[in-house]
């Protein structure tokens, strides 16, 4: 094939090994990695070049990673909802920035290392759909791409899945230099995110009451920004049962808590929508996943001037504003929307 494919390299098995398979089918690749500002340590990416015999570009993307992704995910917070800095960083960095990058060196296509798979409908049109590993696939991560985006992005890992992904490398004598999976948030190197947002921010945590949802006082927090719907660790209010929070109430900066069954939850209102494949109309049957580790639920999506509506059979346990809410028709992903 003619076209000349960049590779996104991350140091991890995965790039690696989609690298490896690109070469096998495109005559023109070449690799590109990009800087944070937040790496622990430095990756010899010459072992990757030699294993793959590629050329491999660095960019630096410090800044617009800083007010894109940081800044995003430290406002959120600040703000009482729990951010998903992927879908963000994969919209606005990964294929965005990085391909822009990566398109000024040549290249016609974007690669990565993600478990999800792209087809071209019989209309011309994109579809994304889940990959092949139903424990490692990332289409969640991917939902907020445009068609454009998705256009211009190869996923070579598609049809694989993560044993296969370590098998393939070990037969071909592909050694990552980066041992560990990346974790979820990959610019937080603090015991956790309130460290992080405290440190980051210099701000003072600012104490308040932990409250029932019938306004009894149970104890106080520490600042609000250290919770998120749903977390049980860090509350230490004796009960007839575990406290969960179930409301960040930051105009009174009241920490609400219940029981497990308090986070139960009908239905939600979502902004910021993006669209792959929209419903013709609604309502629509999808499953609704509201964080990446949800499995997914049969749900009714509803449309109208201010944005979307998801109504579920079954109530969901700590839907939780700020996260991606991700529309499912069978494996195929129609959209996302950001839970208010």
């Amino acid at each position: 094939m003619t076209e000349t494919i960049a590779i996104g390299l991350s140091g991890g098995v995965d790039s690696l090994v989609a690298g490896f398979i690109l070469k096998q089918k495109y005559k023109n690749v070449f690799g590109i990695h990009f800087t944070t500002g937040y790496e622990k340590s430095l990756i010899d990416f010459s072992f990757i070049e030699e294993q793959l015999s590629i050329k491999i570009f660095h960019v630096d993307l410090k800044k617009i990673f800083e007010n894109q992704v940081v800044d995003y995910f430290i406002k959120t917070y600040l703000n009482g909802k729990t951010p998903n800095p992927c879908l963000i960083c994969n919209k606005m960095i990964k294929f965005g920035a990085l391909y822009t990058a990566a398109e000024n060196l040549g290249a016609d296509l974007l690669a990565t290392g993600h478990y999800a798979k792209t087809i071209i409908n019989e209309t011309g049109t994109i579809s994304l759909l889940k990959g092949k590993d139903i424990v490692k696939e990332q289409s969640y991560f991917l939902s907020m791409l445009s068609p454009g985006q998705l256009e211009k992005a190869i996923f070579p890992l598609s049809d694989m899945t993560k044993p296969e992904v370590k098998e393939f490398a070990a037969l071909n004598n592909l050694n990552p230099p980066e041992k560990k999976e990346s974790q979820d948030i990959c610019f937080i190197n603090e015991k956790s995110f309130a460290d992080f947002i405290s440190i980051k921010n210099g701000i003072t945590p600012l104490p308040g009451e932990i409250v029932t949802k019938d306004n009894q006082i149970l104890g106080r927090h520490n600042g609000l920004h250290s919770f998120t719907i749903g977390q049980r660790r860090g509350i230490d209010c004796p009960g007839p049962a575990p406290y969960y929070v179930i409301k960040i109430d930051m105009k009174n900066n009241r920490l609400v808590v219940g029981f497990k069954e308090d986070l139960l939850q009908k239905e939600f209102y979502m902004k910021n929508l993006n669209w792959i494949e929209k419903p013709a109309a609604t309502p629509a049957r999808v499953v609704t996943k509201i964080r990446y580790s949800h499995k997914g639920a049969e749900s009714v999506l509803v449309l109208d001037k201010n944005g979307g509506k998801i109504i579920f059979d079954t109530p969901q346990s700590a839907v939780t504003p700020g996260q991606g809410a991700v529309f499912y028709s069978g494996d195929k992903v129609l959209g996302a929307g950001i839970i208010k």
